[in-house]
């Protein structure tokens, strides 16, 4: 099995440059980056965790 994370950005990042972050998905943790310094050592949360989160955040900011 690789180590290695298969990183992603929100679809709503844009291509321009803009500060967002990164996500990488497993199955007992996600890991969270800034996507303009990827030498910082990601943020790591369960997968409980950021659902709540997620779930906080969509209910905060409705879909555009």
């Amino acid at each position: 099995m690789s180590t290695e994370l298969a990183w992603f950005k929100s679809s709503y990042s844009g291509g321009e440059g803009d500060n967002c972050v990164e996500i990488a998905l497993r199955p007992d943790a996600v890991h969270i980056r800034d996507s303009k310094d990827t030498r910082i050592r990601p943020l790591v949360v369960t997968p409980t965790a950021w659902a709540a989160f997620t779930a906080h955040a969509a209910g905060a900011y409705p879909a555009r």
